[in-house]
Parts: C-alpha cells; structure tokens; sequence
C-alpha cells in the first residue's frame, strides 16, 4: 500500500514538472515573440491596468490593444455623454463600493474623471443609470485585458 502512495506521489510530482516545463517553454517563446525590450508580468498588469491596450502593446500585440483602447475609451466615454455616475471612495452602501472598484478599473480614466470631476453631478436623465453601468462595465473590462496581458507574458496564453 505504502509503494501505490509513493507511485502516486511520484506521478503528480512528474505532471507538476511537466506543466512547469510546458509554462517555461510558452514563457521563453512569448518573450522572443515581444522583441528585444522585456517588461516584467507585474509591470505589464500595472500598465494595462493604467491605460487600456497598454500591457498587449508593450508585448507588440498592437492589434489586440488598438481594439481594447478603443472599446474601453468609448464605453466610457459613452457612460459620461449618458450623464454617468462615477462612484465615490467612502460610500457606505455595499452596490456604491462595488460600484467603486468597478469604476477603479477604468485606471487613467477614473483618475481623470477624478481630477476633472467628470460624472459627479446628480442624475437628472433617464439614461443616467445606463451611463453609470457603462462606466462600470468598462472598467471591469479593462481588469479583465490587463489580467490577459499579464498571462500572456507570463506565457499561459498566446
């Protein structure tokens, strides 16, 4: 009984090393695939992050950022022209603080709207609440490209 344990042990240990290998391998390809100039997994996520489409463009995936930059802006941009609200950070409601973390994901874009208090004014037209969702939807869109941004250079994904 002792040795079928030891077997087993041994076989998750061999497919633990084969997925390893297998992630190095994507690694090196996607780092050959980027260029000469190699960003770290934590800086391409932090970019991403920041603005849209960044994290795919420093790894030369132009293409797949110039569409994320795009769908990302416009959907927020969107969202105000619909008298969006931005959320605020010290609200007590639980919907305002997820809202809040949804907006947060719009990076530059929260920061801006922030600055310039773009969104802050009290909702007076119907399409209001559909801007508000617009700019929350965006945000979490671009947590999901930078978090795409950041396997692709870690080389889960191509």
């Amino acid at each position: 009984m002792m040795t079928g344990q030891q077997m087993l042990g041994t076989k998750l240990v061999y497919s633990l090393e084969m997925s390893t290998t297998k992630a190095t391998t994507k690694e090196s390809a996607a780092q050959s695939a980027a260029g000469s100039k190699q960003f770290s997994a934590g800086i391409i996520l932090f970019a991403g992050w920041l603005v849209p489409g960044l994290g795919h463009l420093m790894q030369g995936k132009w293409i797949r950022a110039v569409l994320l930059f795009v769908s990302i802006t416009c959907m927020f941009a969107l969202g105000l022209a619909m008298h969006g609200k931005i959320y605020a950070a010290n609200t007590g409601e639980v919907l305002d603080m997820l809202g809040f973390v949804g907006d947060l994901g719009n990076g530059a874009l929260y920061i801006s709207s922030s600055v310039f208090d773009w969104g802050q004014n009290i909702v007076q037209v119907v399409t209001a609440d559909y801007g508000t969702k617009f700019i929350v939807v965006a945000g979490l869109l671009n947590f999901v490209s930078a978090v795409d941004a950041h396997s692709l250079r870690l080389g889960r994904k191509r």
